[in-house]
């Protein structure tokens, strides 16, 4: 049985767990998720899972939520991208979780999908200032080396790139960083790489499309 994935394409979140299914060759289709018109917040989504959020797994009959979790199943189901340190791969994985991620998603929903009018005083700036602090750990690490953690791509810089391909300003310049900017590339190589827009859908293209009929 093909598993699901509940995802849409501007989610960075759901992103990570549709890349990680896309280099693992692990048979899947995607569920879209309507976001932006509250579908989260309905009890038939809710029944799926409780949290309210993308994205969601299921795999026969084992339903996962929560991005990382998603990662570590299929990293474990396949025997990959775990790198020759699991816990070097785990310490980037929840640096993404916390520092990277966890301000990027909100600041580039605030500045690109909530009218500026609606739009907490300076919740942005503090956010953005957030991740660029993070931002600079991250390019400082990847200075003298190609993944993040040793033995290859793991599902760490998965979960590190998850908001960094989008072109939504929201503070992140790839050409601003140098290495960050070399690392993107090289993740954008790995046979079988697709953009978030590619993966999943949802996407400025489908609502263009959707708009024009």
């Amino acid at each position: 049985m093909t598993a699901q994935l509940w995802c849409f394409g501007e989610s960075g979140n759901a992103y990570k767990a549709a890349l990680t299914l896309q280099m693992t060759g692990h048979d899947w289709d995607p569920v879209y998720v309507d976001f932006f018109n509250g579908e989260t917040r309905t009890d038939e989504f809710r029944a799926l899972n409780d949290m309210g959020e993308v994205p969601v797994f299921r795999d026969n009959t084992l339903t996962l939520s929560q991005s990382a979790v998603i990662q570590m199943y299929l990293a474990d189901t396949h025997d990959m991208f775990w790198g020759t340190d699991r816990n070097e791969t785990l310490r980037w994985l929840m640096f993404d979780n916390h520092k990277v991620s966890a301000q990027a998603g909100p600041a580039r929903f605030l500045l690109n999908f909530l009218p500026q009018n609606k739009r907490p005083a300076g919740a942005a700036e503090f956010l953005q200032g957030r991740m660029l602090t993070a931002l600079k750990v991250l390019d400082a690490h990847l200075a003298d080396r190609d993944w993040v953690a040793p033995g290859g791509p793991t599902i760490a810089d998965f979960a590190l790139c998850g908001y960094l391909y989008y072109p939504e300003p929201f503070g992140f310049e790839r050409a601003e960083w140098t290495h960050i900017n070399r690392w993107l590339d090289g993740i954008a190589a790995l046979p079988g790489w697709k953009h978030p827009y590619d993966l999943m859908p949802g996407n400025p293209s489908d609502r263009a499309t959707e708009e024009d009929i």
